[in-house]
């Protein structure tokens, strides 16, 4: 399966906003983006040229896909469902990518980032419904019940990540029982409720053109 290998720093200062893709070291003094807050190369910190439309809707859809770390197969795929439901597209696109499994274990603070999540998911660590899921996309649906596996309960880079969790923040569409090491999906969001900042807007009209 292909994915990124890469310094996840780099990702960051390429779009030159935090992404949050290292956990608590994007929230601490070590995050590459305030010592270097320029792109990577060695050509980042010269004079760069305007951007021009394109560019800046390139840009914005790179930096959607790397907060939520989806190649771009299958996130033109989520795109491409997000346009055939009613309502707005942009909006749609970000409940599709909201829904995935493995950023429902970061919103509930069993992973202190989605790259972490992903990895959990693909150890067995988790039960949807009372049945294992291992696949990071696996779309969880308003209502379902998200719980770490007994055998698990005394991972400590779990236990570590649910004590930090509450200084990173939370969401409202998602519920954590810390006692029970479980979670549930209350509602879909509404836009206004999705702390991802980035203009989907843009990524409609670069995949509309």
């Amino acid at each position: 399966m292909a994915r990124y290998t890469d310094a996840k720093c780099k990702l960051c200062r390429r779009e030159g906003d935090k992404l949050f893709l290292k956990g608590e070291r994007c929230f601490s003094d070590r995050c590459a983006i305030e010592k270097r807050p320029y792109p990577p190369g060695q050509h980042g910190r010269g004079r760069r040229r305007k951007a021009s439309e394109f560019g800046i809707q390139l840009r914005e859809k790179q930096k959607l896909r790397r907060i939520y770390g989806v190649l771009e197969k299958p996130f033109r795929n989520y795109f491409a469902e997000a346009a055939r439901r009613t309502g707005v597209t942009g909006t749609n696109l970000l409940q599709l990518l909201e829904g995935r499994l493995d950023n429902m274990v970061f919103r509930m603070g069993f992973a202190p980032s989605r790259n972490a999540a992903r990895q959990l998911v693909c150890h067995r660590h988790f039960l949807v419904n009372g049945r294992t899921v291992n696949v990071p996309s696996y779309q969880v649906k308003p209502g379902d019940v998200v719980m770490l596996r007994d055998k698990s309960r005394k991972n400590v880079f779990i236990v570590d990540s649910l004590k930090t969790s509450t200084a990173r923040g939370r969401v409202s569409y998602v519920t954590t029982d810390d006692g029970k090491f479980e979670g549930s999906y209350v509602t879909v969001p509404e836009r206004a409720e999705i702390p991802t900042i980035v203009q989907e807007q843009l990524v409609v009209e670069l995949y509309s053109k």
